[in-house]
This record gives C-alpha cells, sequence and structure tokens, in this order.
C-alpha cells in the first residue's frame, strides 16, 4: 500500500532534499518530485496530484513555504507536513494557520518522518469522508425535506422531524442545534443556510443565534422570548426586535 502513496517534497536545500527522498523510498513510499521554490511546488503538485506534500517553511524566493501550503491545501486538498529547523512562536503562528496535518523539526529520524506521514494520511482520509457523508446527508435533505418536515442525521441515522415540533434552532460555532421539546439534533450547518430550510411565515429570527418558531412564543420579557413548555430563554437582539414585533401581531 506504502508504495502507492506519491508524495511531493519542497526543499530548496539539494542535500537536505536528497537525504529526504532516499528515506521515502526506503520506507517505500513513492517520490513525485523535488522543489525548491513555493511557485513550483504549486505547478508540481497541480500536475502530479500527490497524497501529501513535505513542505520546508523557509524557502527562497518570493513565495513561502506557507504560502505555498496554503494555496495547496485549500485549492488541492492535499494534507502538509511542515518540515523547519525553525521553531519560534512566530514561525508556528503562521504555519498554523494553514491548518497543517504535521510539523516535522528538522534533523529528523525515519521512523519520525514515517509516523508523521501516516498519521497525517490517516487524519486526511477521515476528514474526506466525513465531507462525504455531510454532502451526502445534505443532498438527501435537499430531496426529501418539505415544508413539514426536515430529515437530520441522529445516531447514524436520517431522523425526520415535523417543524410544527421544533422550538428553536441555536447556533454553536459550525453547529446548529435543532430543538424539540424533547429531543435536541446537532447539525454541521451555517444559521443562514439552516434559515432558508424553513418556512418563513412559521420561523422568525431573534437574534443572530436563534431561529424560533413563532406560535411556540408564549411571551416576551424585556430582552427575552419565553417559549412554551419549555424551560428556556431566548435572547431579542435590536437588529431583530423590529421584523419579530411584526411577525407577532402585537397590538
Amino acid at each position: 500500500m506504502a508504495s502507492k502513496i506519491g508524495i511531493l517534497i519542497v526543499e530548496d536545500e539539494s542535500i537536505v532534499a536528497k537525504d529526504i527522498q532516499q528515506s521515502l523510498k526506503k520506507l517505500g513510499y513513492e517520490v513525485l518530485g523535488i522543489c525548491a521554490t513555493g511557485e513550483d511546488a504549486i505547478a508540481k503538485a497541480e500536475q502530479t496530484k500527490p497524497s501529501l506534500v513535505l513542505m520546508d517553511i523557509m524557502l527562497r524566493g518570493e513565495m513561502s513555504g506557507i504560502e505555498a501550503a496554503d494555496h495547496i491545501g485549500q485549492k488541492l486538498n492535499i494534507p502538509i507536513i511542515f518540515l523547519t529547523a525553525y521553531a519560534d512562536s512566530s514561525t508556528l503562528s503562521k504555519a498554523k494557520v494553514t491548518e497543517p496535518y504535521g510539523y516535522i523539526i528538522k534533523p529528523f529520524k525515519e521512523i519520525d518522518l514515517q509516523t508523521n506521514i501516516e498519521i497525517a494520511l490517516y487524519k486526511h482520509e477521515k476528514a474526506s469522508e466525513s465531507k462525504k457523508e455531510r454532502d451526502f446527508l445534505y443532498s438527501l435533505v435537499e430531496a426529501k425535506s418539505t415544508k413539514e418536515t426536515i430529515f437530520v442525521k441522529s445516531n447514524m441515522k436520517l431522523v425526520k422531524i415535523y417543524t410544527k415540533e421544533i422550538y428553536f434552532i441555536e447556533a454553536l460555532k459550525d453547529y446548529v442545534t435543532i430543538n424539540t421539546k424533547n429531543n435536541r439534533y446537532v447539525v454541521h450547518s451555517t444559521m443562514k443556510d439552516i434559515e432558508k430550510k424553513f418556512p418563513p411565515a412559521e420561523f422568525v429570527r431573534a437574534h443572530r443565534s436563534f431561529i424560533v418558531r413563532i406560535d411556540k412564543i408564549t411571551a416576551i420579557d424585556h430582552h427575552f422570548l419565553i417559549m412554551d413548555d419549555i424551560q428556556k430563554q431566548i435572547p431579542i437582539s435590536t437588529t431583530h426586535r423590529d421584523d419579530l414585533e411584526q411577525r407577532l401581531n402585537m397590538i
């Protein structure tokens, strides 16, 4: 299996690059090329589509290893492991923004190289599988959902929820929670995207982090909504107050 794994080396010190190449071949990997600049690395990665890139952070030329890694990771979805003799906090801070799959300090042993490569490939494979599964589930939800129901993933299966049973939806960083009286479902989405899936006549945005079902609102207490049958106060933001009051048909 390892012989089928193609790796691109980006290293501007030719002696170091050759040593890495020999180590990779000894470990059973296929070396798809050696690049000395960030620009060449991007071109070679686009051409060869490696399984992984070993990237020196400090490259000669206009483009740094960090910039090249960011392009390759974002545009080509190829995992990056940084190789560097520099381990200062400033360099680490810049490098971690690109979300590398590893960080090896030179000089290193072959076992360190192999361990980092195998862990990076495993993590990237699992991340890719999760994305495919999420995209597939979204496609099913789009196909099966109606104004009265929506499908969400729960315990490795799709569960149909009637929108009339939903009390509120809450944003939690990269996720949202869909809350009924007795259950809470976590979905990887944004509030902007999730808002489009619910009928606007029945749901209203009360806060940047909350969408509520209008007929579940019992009362408004100062800056909070009180929901029917549940112990939950939903904050009301100034931005959404006017729209909310119009939707509640106040007199």
